[in-house]
């Protein structure tokens, strides 16, 4: 990854609220008021976050329910794909950046991104790749997974005008609450997916925990570390959380 601004942590009252910050950064980016920024932070509760086209489905209603009966939030993100679920013991990974080639290098950024955490992975003795998994969760071709069966990582985009967000999903452990809660949520929206191909890091390399995948990948992130967020993020944010919600 390039050098960029860093930011850990969490700073809104649920994910939707984390999700309307992210939102911010590539609206800033895309206006030319930020150059580039990773913010990398774990959840502070157990969510599922719906992709848009999600949302226009007639089971969506009854996935968002089955997910909060299961004592999961729910969100709507902005970039692509499918539902995703996680709970705390996850690491979320946004890099923003004002970019106005923004769209032809989207299929490298893909294979760029996902090639870095699958060495990452391997680094630590996982057997790491990049390629899809039969009936994985918000299906991709450059998710990362653990020995071509299970997915351990989730990549997805959003290129606006003059910028790019690029995020990552790693689920480090809980990985029978992910699988039970996505079996009930993709079954009510109808679409293909087959528990068994839900990983988790922690089942492949126990000696990583959640506090241990988060430095790997702030050391992977580098950049110089920011007290807070850039000025302005979180007024924009207060204007764009509905559309998370």
């Amino acid at each position: 990854m390039s050098r960029a601004s860093l930011h850990l942590g969490t700073h809104g009252a649920d994910e939707a609220a984390e999700l309307s910050i992210t939102h911010a950064l590539l609206r800033l980016a895309s206006d030319g008021e930020l150059d580039e920024a990773v913010r990398v932070y774990l959840p502070r509760r157990s969510t599922v976050v719906f992709g848009r086209r999600d949302t226009r489905l007639p089971g969506y209603d009854a996935a968002v329910a089955a997910a909060r009966s299961a004592g999961f939030d729910t969100a709507v993100r902005v970039v692509g794909g499918r539902a995703v679920a996680y709970t705390a013991n996850a690491v979320v990974v946004d890099h923003v950046r004002h970019d106005p080639r923004a769209v032809e290098t989207m299929d490298a950024r893909f294979q760029s991104f996902g090639e870095q955490y699958a060495a990452l992975l391997a680094g630590e003795g996982v057997d790491a790749h990049v390629g899809p998994v039969p009936g994985e969760y918000c299906p991709g071709e450059h998710s990362v997974n653990a020995r071509s069966a299970v997915k351990l990582v989730g990549t997805a985009q959003r290129v606006v005008r003059h910028a790019w967000l690029f995020s990552a999903l790693v689920v480090v452990d809980d990985l029978e609450p992910v699988r039970e809660v996505l079996t009930e949520v993709y079954g009510r929206l109808d679409l293909p997916f087959l528990p068994g191909s839900v990983g988790s890091v922690r089942a492949e390399a126990p000696h990583l925990d959640t506090d241990a995948v988060l430095d790997l990948i702030v050391g992977l992130a580098g950049g110089e570390t920011s007290a807070g967020l850039p000025p302005g993020v979180l007024d924009r944010a207060s204007s764009l959380v509905d559309q998370h919600r």
